[in-house]
């Protein structure tokens, strides 16, 4: 799976240095700079991989430029979106996407636009923004018919990183459609990592992650995934 996300194959890597050796060789330089990541996979993934290492994860500055980029064109909300798809086509940005290096620039020029079209720096971009009290909204969502994902459904609980609206929204482009409960149906329950990570006690899970171990019990096939393997395997469409 991961190979058909980023095309890095075994061959490519073999003999090359270990992640443990790129923190020590770039490490103090990421500690000082400001970072940029489209969405929060990017820190996530650096985080668990510090932390497979036996390391401790230092406390890097981390921007996001979906954020940067709903502040600079809110025109795009619920027309084509700000994933990286879209805006290359909306901002006539040039780059192979899910290659990591061309997808990292693609980022950095998101933001340079954004400045340029909001005349201030990303870090008054990403101020406080004016808030009024809205009606919850429903995060179901159907998913695309012709994605790669197309007829799977997928249900969220726990803490996750994004709010419910903004991965309902992935999740439909990748063709998954969300419901608001597990049933039979339901092919994906997806679960904050640090819930995951944490469910050592039955009573500490949510009535859902209960319901979906009790229907994979029965033989339904439905997963249980951590929010970044879910973003992993959406990554693909």
């Amino acid at each position: 799976m991961n190979i058909q996300i980023h095309g890095i194959r075994p061959e490519h890597v073999s003999g090359e240095p270990l992640f443990e050796d790129f923190l020590d060789a770039v490490g103090d330089f990421l500690e000082r700079h400001a970072l940029f990541q489209h969405s929060s996979f990017d820190s996530r993934a650096i985080k668990s991989a510090t932390e497979a290492c036996n390391r401790i994860s230092a406390p890097l500055q981390w921007n996001d430029s979906v954020k940067i980029a709903r502040r600079a064109w809110p025109e795009f909300k619920g027309n084509g979106g700000h994933g990286l798809s879209h805006l290359k086509t909306a901002l006539g940005l040039d780059f192979r996407h899910h290659d990591a290096g061309e997808d990292a620039r693609a980022s950095a020029e998101i933001v340079l636009l954004a400045e340029a079209q909001m005349g201030m720096p990303y870090q008054d971009i990403l101020g406080p923004s004016q808030t009024r009290p809205t009606r919850k909204a429903s995060v179901a969502r159907t998913g695309c018919t012709d994605a790669p994902l197309s007829g799977k459904i997928a249900v969220f609980t726990g803490a996750l990183t994004m709010t419910r609206r903004e991965t309902a929204e992935v999740a439909s482009r990748a063709g998954i459609t969300t419901a608001q409960s597990v049933s039979k149906n339901v092919h994906l329950l997806v679960v904050g990592d640090q819930d995951l990570s944490a469910l050592a006690e039955d009573e500490s899970k949510s009535a859902k992650h209960r319901k979906a171990e009790a229907l994979i019990a029965k033989g339904c096939e439905l997963r249980i995934i951590g929010e970044t393997d879910f973003l992993a395997l959406i990554a693909v469409s």
